[in-house]
C-alpha cells in the first residue's frame, strides 16, 4: 500500500460511514440537531462538500467540482442558526453533490505526484496541515470529523444502529 491507497481508502470509508448513516434519513430529518448548539445535518453535508473544493482549490487551484451559485455561502459559518427548509438542499442533491466533488477528489489525488505530499501546504492552513499530502489527509478524514454527530440524531429518531 503506498500513500495514494491509504488516502484513497480513507476517502472511501469516510463516504461510506457517512452514506449510511444518511440513508434512510429523510430530507426534513436532515434539519434535526444532534443537541442545542449542535449544527443540524442539513448544514453539516454542505459544509462538508463547499470545505472539500475549498481544500482541493488550495491543493491545485481549478481542481474542485463546481458547486452551485450561492451553495458555499448557505453552508458558510454565518448560516448555521437557520432551520428553513428552503435554505437546504434535499438528501439526493446533497448526494449528488458529494459524489461529483468526491470524484473530482480522486482525480486529483490519481495525478497528482508522490513526492509532492510533502511539499508545504498553502500558508492559512499550513499550522494544522503542514504539507499537501497533510491536506490530502484533512479531506479524507473530514466528514469523519462530523459523523459522531449524525449518531445521536438517529438514536432519537429511533433509527437501526447501520455500522
Amino acid at each position: 500500500m503506498d500513500t495514494k491507497d491509504a488516502i484513497r481508502g480513507a476517502l472511501n470509508l469516510s463516504s461510506t460511514v457517512l452514506s449510511s448513516y444518511i440513508g434512510d434519513l429523510s430530507d426534513a430529518e436532515l434539519l434535526r440537531r444532534p443537541a442545542p448548539g449542535c449544527n443540524h445535518i442539513a448544514w453539516q453535508l454542505g459544509h462538508l462538500v463547499a470545505s472539500e473544493v475549498g481544500l482541493l482549490n488550495g491543493i491545485q487551484p481549478g481542481a474542485g467540482a463546481e458547486l452551485p451559485a450561492g451553495f458555499a455561502e448557505k453552508h458558510s459559518k454565518d448560516k448555521i442558526g437557520s432551520d428553513n427548509p428552503a435554505d437546504f438542499c434535499t438528501k439526493q442533491e446533497y448526494l449528488d453533490l458529494a459524489e461529483k466533488v468526491h470524484a473530482a477528489t480522486l482525480k486529483l489525488l490519481d495525478a497528482y505526484p508522490e513526492a509532492d505530499f510533502d511539499k508545504p501546504s498553502p500558508e492559512n492552513f499550513r499550522s494544522l496541515f503542514p504539507t499537501m499530502g497533510s491536506m490530502f489527509l484533512l479531506i479524507a478524514t473530514h466528514p469523519m470529523m462530523h459523523a459522531g454527530q449524525f449518531v445521536p440524531v438517529r438514536r432519537a429518531l429511533g433509527k437501526p444502529v447501520v455500522i
